[in-house]
């Protein structure tokens, strides 16, 4: 078992890894390793999960095993380690024999060494008989929300890796992802036999990252903001997120008519069509990548200065990963969502031909709603997302999100139409809640109320530890701001509140709606 310290890590950090010291959460996360213990690390986009196990392997001077779910995530970790002379070797489907046989003899010799597996070849018993036999100091499980049904990613071939733990109970296991629930965790930890895990979850704020929603009516109000964005950002690289192959190609199409470098990418193409597009856009010969999510994990460009979702992904944690391709060199970017109401129904569709169980589909149907009182919001966006992953670090305003700073120069506008109709549609026209369409205006009554429920709503969610969207979406707050029910029973005929919400909150709800917020004498 592992009992280190991280003495002397600034002379391995320089001499071996070429950094100046660590980012937030790793020591943190190394600590809890080097002592032996199970460890559930969350880590962002870009946040330096793999000097997680990276780093023991060297100062351990031992054999480490990944699990990676992604070739070519794996050929290029063990490129970049084997030129800064770290041992290091992948195998996978596409090898020859010989290339196996010479990473077999270099992990024979002892000492430093990173091995690369995917889930598939950890269950194979060849592996298993091998693995018995070894000294081993980790098992790191990258991308192990796959392990989870929970979580936005399940992948089968991870559900098995438990038996790692079955097969070397002495060796500690690191479980890594980018985006993972309280819940999603707890599942982890089950699958994988891991025995009272350390938690870290560090760094899901990203600074230097404007969020934005923007409501849209239809398809070709999209469009208008899509253009005004890539007009906006002309320089840098660009995903453009869709919901389905088919819409991928009929943006990509549109898009290629007014801008040069434009490619799409979905599952549905060749695997060599999309390693082209790939190394394509990876070269900068694409500038616009328009892609579905079959395009994002292990992808790592440091210059992606805007993340446009035409369509709105599953849930909070697809949401959050694709947004962090985004600016992982640190400079300033746009995260852009383009959201209608219709979009639901994409992802309903998606939810109702799953094959999943009907816990699973029921799990799904929170996340989406979720989803939609995140897109429909007025609070902090970056405060939300910090509060729903229960991160170490909180806090009340970014400063730098569509809710915080509506006249940033990172957000991208509106394009102007200067009709007769719109210029007499800008006069005297009523206060309005922040994302409600101009159908939906609010009278100063009603307002009043509104404000009132945000107020509510937002000191309860602080007291339970939650976002503000979990409590109740704006739209919630804007139906009870209209009608204004008497009773609990007319709380039901409000959107999103349920029989458990009205349980929960309802009486609290009437009392805003006859009192006003605050306490009561």
């Amino acid at each position: 078992m592992m009992n280190m310290t991280l003495e002397n890590s600034d002379s391995i950090l320089r001499e071996r890894f070429g950094l100046s010291g660590f980012r937030r959460g790793q020591n943190e996360i190394l600590t809890s390793v080097l002592q032996g213990n199970d460890v559930l690390a969350v880590l962002p986009t870009g946040g330096g999960k793999s000097l997680c196990y990276q780093y023991p392997a060297v100062l351990k001077n031992e054999l480490v095993i990944v699990i990676s779910p992604l070739i070519a995530l794996m050929k290029d970790q063990v490129s970049a380690l084997r030129q800064r002379g770290i041992p290091a070797g992948c195998l996978h489907s596409g090898q020859k024999e010989a290339e196996k046989r010479e990473i077999f003899q270099q992990i024979e010799k002892g000492g430093t060494f990173i091995l690369y597996l995917s889930p598939e070849r950890a269950q194979k018993e060849g592996f298993q008989r091998w693995v018995r036999q070894r000294k081993i100091a980790l098992f790191a499980i990258d991308e192990a929300h796959c392990v989870s049904q929970w979580g936005h990613d399940f992948r089968e071939e991870y559900s098995q890796l438990g038996l790692l733990k079955q097969l070397r109970p002495d060796v500690p296991v690191l479980s890594l992802t980018a985006s993972a629930t309280p819940l999603v965790l707890r599942d982890i930890s089950k699958q994988l036999q891991l025995k009272t895990p350390q938690k870290h979850v560090h760094g899901f704020y990203r600074p230097n990252l404007y969020y934005q929603v923007e409501t849209c009516t239809d398809d070709d109000s999209k469009m208008e903001l899509l253009v005004q964005s890539l007009k906006q950002f002309p320089t840098g690289r660009v995903i453009v997120y869709c919901g389905t192959r088919k819409k991928t190609e009929e943006i990509a199409a549109s898009l290629e008519r007014s801008f040069a470098g434009v490619g799409f990418y979905h599952a549905g193409l060749s695997n060599e069509n999309r390693n082209q597009t790939q190394d394509a856009y990876a070269r900068g010969d694409l500038r616009i990548l328009v892609a579905t999510n079959a395009f994002g994990m292990g992808i790592d460009h440091p210059d992606v200065r805007l993340v446009v979702h035409f369509q709105m992904p599953a849930n909070i944690d697809s949401l959050y990963q694709e947004m962090g391709r985004a600016g992982r060199d640190g400079q300033q970017s746009t995260c852009l969502m383009l959201y209608a109401r219709r979009d639901k129904g994409l992802q309903s569709y998606f939810i109702q031909q799953s094959e999943a169980s009907s816990a699973i589909k029921s799990s799904r149907w929170n996340t989406l709603d979720a989803l939609v009182a995140y897109a429909e919001g007025s609070e902090c966006r970056h405060a939300e997302i910090l509060t729903y992953y229960q991160d170490s670090q909180r806090i009340e305003r970014c400063g730098h999100c569509d809710s915080c700073d509506p006249r940033s120069e990172r957000r991208v506008q509106k394009p102007v139409r200067t009709t007769i109709a719109s210029i007499a549609q800008g006069i005297a026209k009523p206060k309005k809640a922040k994302g409600i369409s101009n159908s939906e205006v609010l009278s100063p009554d009603q307002q009043l109320i509104f404000d009132e429920l945000r107020k509510w709503r937002k000191d309860k969610a602080k007291e339970l530890d939650v976002p503000a969207f979990v409590v109740l979406g704006d739209r919630s707050l804007r139906d009870l701001a209209v009608k204004k029910p008497e009773g609990l029973s007319g709380l039901l005929e409000i959107y999103g509140l349920g029989e458990n919400k009205v349980e929960r909150f309802g009486d609290e709800i009437l009392s805003v709606l006859t009192y006003g917020h605050g306490p009561q004498d």
